[in-house]
């Protein structure tokens, strides 16, 4: 019980230094791993990644792929410095790489790292619908989402043997508290985690991509297709790692005056759809 109580104190000590600032929210998050440790690993595995796949160069989908990351990241730069996050992109290594792959999907490693699947050019139709994808993404990155699930994983596995360790004399109560602490840990805290992360992507990709001059009521055209393609085959919300798409597409909705609004302000009046 001791180790138990010390481990406790421990995770609480953890959790109030280990924190950074999100530059979109203001927030405190958690940042048990550095981005000093997540950045060169993050970077190795990004060319690994490359080394495996088809990537596709040379045509205007890789072009255009290049093209809207480089807009979106110069967006993110404008954003940053101009609430008073100056530098904070300085150890990012922007690269952008269309991989030919059948995968509805696109992903944004820490540090900028960008791949974007050619299965997914068909929903997004355009450059617009790209840069919804896009700015989605590189807000995962930005918000530094991979290190808080990185962190919020290692204080599960720390719970998880907190309790073991509590109930050492009792295996039966230890079998018991590893079933509940497992599903509700997970229903209860990892997948909302997930969630809000997922909706805070959006609409931080929804002011990224209205900076870099693109529609952002385009978003919400993109998740319509998507919803499309659902075909009604997906998990219900709670027990899923991301919103539904009728969630998102409301959001969207409700967040694209307000994108616009943010892009006036550094000049952009006109979007492309």
């Amino acid at each position: 019980m001791k180790f138990s109580k010390s481990l406790s104190i421990l995770l609480l000590g953890a959790i109030v230094v280990a924190c950074s600032t999100n530059p979109f929210t203001g927030k405190q998050t958690l940042a048990l791993v550095p981005n000093s440790q997540i950045l060169p690993m993050a970077f190795q595995q990004y060319q690994e990644f490359l080394s495996e796949n088809k990537v596709v160069k040379n045509t205007a989908d890789a072009q255009m792929v290049k093209s809207v990351g480089q807009k979106i990241a110069a967006a993110a730069e404008r954003y940053l410095t101009a609430n008073g996050y100056a530098g904070y992109l300085t150890d990012y290594r922007w690269e952008y790489n269309l991989v030919d792959s059948k995968d509805v999907n696109a992903w944004c490693m820490p540090g900028g790292k960008i791949v974007v699947y050619t299965g997914i050019l068909p929903i997004t139709k355009n450059e617009a619908g790209l840069a919804a994808v896009m700015g989605h993404e590189v807000a995962h990155a930005l918000a530094n989402h991979g290190q808080q699930r990185m962190s919020a994983g290692q204080l599960q596995q720390l719970g998880a043997v907190a309790g073991n360790v509590a109930l050492s004399n009792s295996p039966e109560n230890q079998q018991i508290f590893n079933t509940a602490y497992g599903l509700g840990s997970t229903v209860g805290i990892m997948l909302p985690f997930s969630r809000s992360h997922e909706t805070e992507a959006d609409h931080i990709g929804l002011i990224l991509m209205a900076i870099a001059g693109y529609e952002p009521s385009v978003a919400a055209e993109l998740w319509q297709r998507m919803q499309a393609q659902e075909n009604g085959n997906t998990p219900p919300e709670f027990l899923s790692t991301h919103p539904s798409s009728s969630t998102r597409i409301q959001n969207i909705q409700a967040w694209a005056p307000e994108a616009r609004a943010e892009a006036n302000k550094f000049g952009v009046t006109s979007f492309k759809r």
